[in-house]
């Protein structure tokens, strides 16, 4: 089976109605003014250090969609000025995840690794200006020198080196004549700003890792604060879509652009990040669960990973409305899992193939059906499509039925199979259960023995008379054995990142987030199942191929989403 991925969605199914939001407001006073001569350009700018997750799709919805609705067009950059950090699986998933979601950034992607030479060349120019200067102080010094939100910083003792020392200084931090943390380049602004990040911040450091594209090359990579603006200044980028976290960094974004007197300089516009409860997705974290084993790799469909949610068989279309219903704002909030669970559900109310898999089976024998009789019913594939079809589902003398459709001692409100009690199943007959088989050591129930009515073939019955239950089905003789796989949250509680006295993230993890059912029965016509496909088990949920370890011989199924949606009917009342 191939990788899963579903073709990219053309240009138009990409372009998500966006409502009118803040952003297109400043925009449209942008357009009315002016100011970039009726251009919109935007970009997305990860960081090659781990995968996407949910939040970057909100990112990359809003930039692509944004500019599509202004008839502009958005970069694909990778902000690689980490290499320690950094590599080409990332770069590669990124681009995956980015198409994927049905995006399409032509031929404009590019990487800061791009731009180092001209970052270096804009450096030397602050220097010259009087704006910036080589610092000695470690790391820990610095921190010391910023001072607090209630005390200024104080100046380093470095500050006042001349232009020509600090550019001396600076072309030997290039060449690798000083050790890793012996100093930096900062810019000097105020060490008494009410903004932290304003005290004359670290624009340039001393790091000897191997680049993932320019490999030992430089030794000095300049910080995300200083290489962000001016990368968006050489692409020509109209306005700067962040998350909110960056407010603060928006006074070092413009006086970068500002004291090197770059003319139309971008505009960075902040919205609030996507949070999803019961969910992390600090990508430091979500790395440490794949390192610790807690998960099988970053495409886990327990993760919150766009990989992840692909895998689980999350459909593209589902993610960008949920991204489209959740809009954008300047505040933070915390969104509702239920409301991604319920556009997966709503997706794939409409295109999913009905199939019958019985995920816990009870055998069951028709005492009264012919020994090597069998025949075939027609069922719909999709009640919501009357395009879909229908396909045949063979039936003989010995089925299964789900080990929760039969109770010996039912409730009184228990319509589905008890002694003595009649039932329908699907596409098919009424059946009566007549006596139960057990294990004589264990007492568990291992067998049932039923009765058909002929006469109600198709479901119904001649003499009007009805039944309260129906249930789903797999002939023995046709069925196939398969995996399948129950996931469940990841986490215990609604907020598992918050931080408390005594407690870690991780010791939230749901230890009953995966299933694995390995003796399932499910009708033959998932033997071949396509890789793209997602199938509603009739009455259970939906489900998908794993497409990582699917194969014929060993046919694996992941759950999407269960039937039950708790969202649709909050959203009703």
């Amino acid at each position: 089976m191939d990788a899963g991925n579903d073709a990219p969605a053309g240009k138009e199914e990409g372009e998500e109605k966006l409502l009118s939001n803040f952003i297109q407001d400043i925009i449209d006073k942008d357009m009315e003014e002016n100011t970039y001569g009726g251009r919109v350009h935007t970009r997305f700018p990860p960081e090659p250090n781990g995968y996407l997750h949910v939040g970057h799709a909100k990112s990359i919805c809003l930039n692509f969609g944004i500019a599509a609705q202004n008839k502009g067009k958005t970069n694909l950059r990778f902000d690689d000025t980490n290499p320690s950090k950094e590599d080409t699986e990332y770069v590669e998933s990124i681009m995956e995840d980015v198409r994927w979601l049905g995006f399409d950034w032509e031929d404009r992607m590019f990487y800061a690794s791009d731009y180092f030479e001209q970052l270096y060349d804009y450096a030397v120019e602050l220097i010259k200006n009087g704006k910036a200067y080589v610092c000695d102080l470690s790391s820990e010094e610095i921190r010391q020198y910023r001072g607090t939100l209630t005390e200024p910083g104080k100046n380093s003792p470095y500050r006042d080196r001349s232009i020509e020392e600090n550019i001396d200084l600076f072309t030997r931090m290039r060449n690798g004549e000083f050790p890793d943390g012996s100093k930096v380049l900062r810019a000097k602004i105020d060490m008494a700003s009410p903004n932290l990040n304003m005290r004359d911040p670290v624009l340039y450091r001393i790091l000897r890792a191997t680049h993932h594209r320019t490999k030992d090359k430089w030794c000095i990579y300049p910080m995300y604060d200083y290489a962000h603006p001016l990368s968006d200044y050489i692409e020509g980028i109209t306005h700067s879509i962040c998350t909110l976290e960056f407010e603060d960094h928006r006074p070092l974004y413009d006086w970068c652009l500002n004291e090197l007197n770059l003319k139309s300089a971008p505009k960075q516009i902040e919205f609030a990040r996507l949070n999803l409860n019961y969910t992390i997705t600090s990508k430091r974290k979500l790395l440490e669960l794949v390192k610790g084993g807690y998960v099988r790799g970053w495409d886990d469909p327990r993760m919150p990973t766009i990989s992840g949610l692909r895998r689980r068989g999350y459909t593209p279309e589902a993610i960008r409305d949920f991204c489209s219903r959740i809009g954008v704002a300047k505040a933070d909030s915390t969104v509702d899992i239920g409301l991604l669970e319920h556009c997966i559900r709503e997706d794939l109310n409409k295109r999913a193939t009905r199939v019958m898999a019985v995920l816990r089976p009870l055998k069951v024998i028709i005492d009264n059906y012919p020994d090597d009789y069998e025949e075939e019913f027609a069922a719909e594939n999709n009640p919501e499509d009357p395009n879909a079809g229908s396909r045949m589902v063979p039936f003989s003398k010995v089925i299964y039925i789900e080990r929760d459709d039969f109770m010996e001692d039912p409730p009184k409100k228990f319509f589905r199979l008890s002694p003595g009690n009649e039932v329908r199943l699907k596409h098919a007959y009424f059946i009566k259960c007549e006596s139960v088989v057990k294990d004589e050591k264990t007492g568990e129930i291992i067998e049932l023995h039923v009765s058909y009515d002929p006469a109600t073939r198709g479901g119904n019955a001649p003499d009007g008379r009805k039944v309260k239950g129906t249930l789903h089905w797999v002939s023995a003789k046709h069925g196939i054995n398969a995996e399948v796989r129950l996931y469940e949250s990841l986490f215990t509680v609604p907020n598992p990142g918050e931080e408390k006295e005594g407690m870690d993230y991780k010791d939230n993890l749901n230890p009953d987030s995966l299933e694995v059912l390995t003796d399932c029965k499910l009708e033959p016509s998932l033997k071949n199942a396509d890789s793209k496909g997602r199938y509603q088990f009739l009455r259970i949920g939906y489900f998908c191929a794993d497409f990582r370890d699917f194969s014929n011989e060993r046919p694996v199924f992941n759950r999407i989403v269960g039937l039950k949606d708790s969202w649709a009917k909050v959203s009703k009342e």
